[in-house]
């Protein structure tokens, strides 16, 4: 058997089921969405049941809401008749999924769910089912067949599933407004977080850890600021501590090939004048994106009246863990 061409066909199987299940979203997914935007301005939450494979997407599903701010909680149908079914508060939504929509033990638990429920949305294959029968909305997760060669495991549909969730929470985080600071919030262990949560004052090489010398400088004033500071840069300013420019090593190399006895001659000869900047407070994420829009090693930071109090260097970025 070729292993590789029959992976290749699950895939394609599978991809396909996606591309057919986007043409179907309708008014319902759009509802859907709504309903849930609402629950969460009403300080509700999302309570996401299945069965089986269901149930493994579901814990998915209730991960990725909870990652993008839309608080979810998983509800084990089993264990819900038992006490578990106080997990579900007055107006809450709950997502149900089962591709036949006639699981048992979900549909048992239905009609305690649309006591206290907001609103039950369905995910199911088949629309005619009795869960979607008995569901506020329905989205139809329905495929052709399996990627399973005997049509029976599992596979295109519970993909299908999943990614249903993906759209479903990635179009409520576009309809509630999450930003990538609010994102930043529920991962603050992570290089986003970091980078969204820290300030570049922060991060920035101030106090004697900054090269800086007057616009009267030498060349080798300069050099020794930086080796005093060990840096790559040195900010170059004027008699009233404004800007002037920045003289990195990269200038001190290209200019030394020119000529050899720089040393002398005054450091504003050399520097490049209006350097890139980010300001003090704004967060590290701007250095981030500054450095690497510009592709320069080094940026200037400065404070709230533009006077320069800091640099920021990509060894500094990942040092912090921010890249």
């Amino acid at each position: 058997m070729d292993v590789i061409r029959f992976a290749q066909q699950v895939i394609v199987l599978e991809a396909d089921a996606l591309k057919a299940m986007a043409q179907r979203l309708d008014a319902s997914f759009a509802n859907a969405v709504q309903v849930l935007k609402n629950t969460l301005e009403k300080q509700r939450k999302i309570v996401v049941v299945g069965v089986g494979k269901s149930g493994n997407i579901g814990h998915k599903i209730a991960a990725t809401l909870n990652s993008t701010g839309a608080t979810a909680v998983v509800l084990n149908s089993q264990n819900a008749l038992h006490g578990d079914l106080g997990l579900l508060s007055e107006g809450d939504v709950v997502i149900a999924l089962s591709y036949s929509g006639e699981t048992a033990e979900l549909l048992h638990l239905l009609p305690f769910i649309k006591r206290s429920a907001g609103a039950v949305i369905a995910m199911t294959g088949k629309p005619s089912s009795t869960l979607a029968e008995h569901a506020d909305l329905v989205l139809d997760t329905s495929v052709e067949r399996e990627a399973c060669p005997l049509n029976l495991a599992p596979t295109s549909s519970s993909t299908a599933m999943l990614v249903m969730g993906d759209a479903l929470a990635m179009a409520l985080l576009e309809a509630r407004g999450f930003t990538e600071e609010d994102f930043a919030r529920y991962h603050p262990g992570g290089a986003l977080g970091r980078a969204l949560l820290t300030k570049v004052a922060d991060i920035m090489r101030a106090g004697d850890s900054l090269a800086k010398v007057s616009v009267d400088a030498s060349v080798n004033d300069a050099l020794i600021a930086m080796s005093r500071a060990r840096s790559g840069a040195c900010v170059i300013v004027h008699d009233d501590d404004s800007l002037a420019g920045v003289f990195t090593h990269g200038d001190f190399v290209r200019s030394f090939q020119r000529d050899p006895q720089l040393g002398p001659l005054g450091v504003a000869i050399f520097m490049t004048k209006q350097p890139v900047t980010v300001l003090a407070s704004s967060l590290a994420v701007q250095a981030v994106n500054t450095i690497g829009s510009h592709r320069i090693d080094d940026v200037v930071v400065l404070d709230d009246h533009n006077k320069p109090v800091g640099l920021v260097d990509t060894q500094d970025l990942a040092r912090m863990r921010i890249v």
